[in-house]
């Protein structure tokens, strides 16, 4: 009997799973690399394996990625990159497993933005899962949105910025002005420094191979979250959150808000959380995956599963992409 080659031979192992999912439906039309790795890595037996070593809050594609650039593996084809992965395994296990998708993304602020217009002022922000900060200056941003028409609308800060986010809006009208935010502050397992070059090197690599508008954001944005840094708690949100919105000031409207957060909690600590949030009088806007809320998936269309849902105090009101590029009301 002829051995079969380690790779090219399909698997239906939660992981390779979740690698063919990521590419057909995250990746795609989004990143050719990772379409590429994701699907390659899926029908990999030998690389299965080394991943399945990993935790399986480890074993997501986005983090193993981000460390095999790290680690040196070129962002060529898998046929190409699999040899250097698999070559430098060690290194990238050990990275992993020291770091987390952290990813912080500025342009998620122009997804919030639409629902933090609504909302009376001044503005108190507190972000559960914070990372470096960097979704806590929705008002420093400019932001161009495209509407159904084409029609592009313009919103700048009294202070001019680098940082300009561009998002399609759709079924609804865009944002006419910036909220104006008094307070700020997070919480987050592992805060980061956004002055810090280390950190910053990391959450370059969190960022997808093509997409420099969002590597060029980062480094802009950092540099804004840098120049006025707001108070990040490290801790478990559940723990902390009481807390933490008890240090906002009496006279805002407090906002707790959170983008692609809650997946990464059990179902109980993530119900506990939906309980205060329930029970609290700030506005709550949750910017998740469809898995994480299982009862939003009506609002979902099949093809579009992989965007994210927007809800205001745990109603759906608009389905968004997961790095802001586009809005759409419900």
């Amino acid at each position: 009997m002829t051995d079969l080659p380690s790779w090219g031979v399909a698997s239906d192992s939660p992981t390779a799973r979740h690698y063919r999912t990521f590419g057909a439906l995250e990746a795609r039309g989004s990143s050719a690399a990772y379409e590429d790795w994701a699907l390659g890595v899926a029908d990999d037996a030998e690389m299965l394996e080394l991943i399945d070593e990993l935790p399986r809050a480890k074993r997501q594609a986005n983090l193993v990625f981000a460390a095999m650039r790290v680690a040196g593996v070129p962002v060529a084809p898998w046929t190409d990159a699999r040899r250097e992965a698999i070559a430098q395994w060690p290194r990238i296990r050990d990275i992993a497993l020291t770091h987390a998708t952290q990813t912080n993304e500025a342009a998620r602020c122009a997804v919030l933005l639409p629902q933090l217009a609504r909302v009376p002022g001044p503005l108190a922000l507190l972000e559960v899962g914070a990372s470096a900060g960097l979704c806590l200056y929705p008002d420093r941003y400019a932001y161009r949105y495209t509407d159904d028409d084409g029609t592009v609308t313009a919103l700048d800060p009294a202070t001019p910025t680098d940082v300009v986010i561009e998002c399609r809006i759709e079924n609804a009208a865009p944002p006419t002005r910036l909220p104006e935010v008094v307070w700020r502050g997070g919480i987050d397992l592992n805060p980061l420094d956004p002055a810090d070059p280390e950190t910053l090197a990391w959450l370059d690599a969190l960022v997808w191979p093509e997409h420099d508008d969002r590597r060029t954001r980062l480094r802009a944005a950092a540099a804004v979250a840098a120049s006025a840094p707001a108070p990040i708690r490290a801790g478990d949100l559940n723990d902390l959150i009481a807390d933490a919105a008890a240090s906002a000031p009496a006279d805002a409207t407090l906002v707790v808000f959170h983008t692609a957060v809650l997946a990464y909690l059990s179902p109980e600590d993530r119900e506990r959380f939906r309980r205060t949030m329930v029970d609290t009088d700030a506005v709550w806007l949750s910017n998740e995956g469809l898995g994480v809320f299982p009862e939003f998936e009506g609002v979902v269309p099949p093809a579009e599963r992989h965007r994210f849902v927007l809800a205001v105090d745990g109603e759906p009101v608009a389905l968004t992409h997961p790095h802001g590029r586009s809005y759409r009301a419900l």
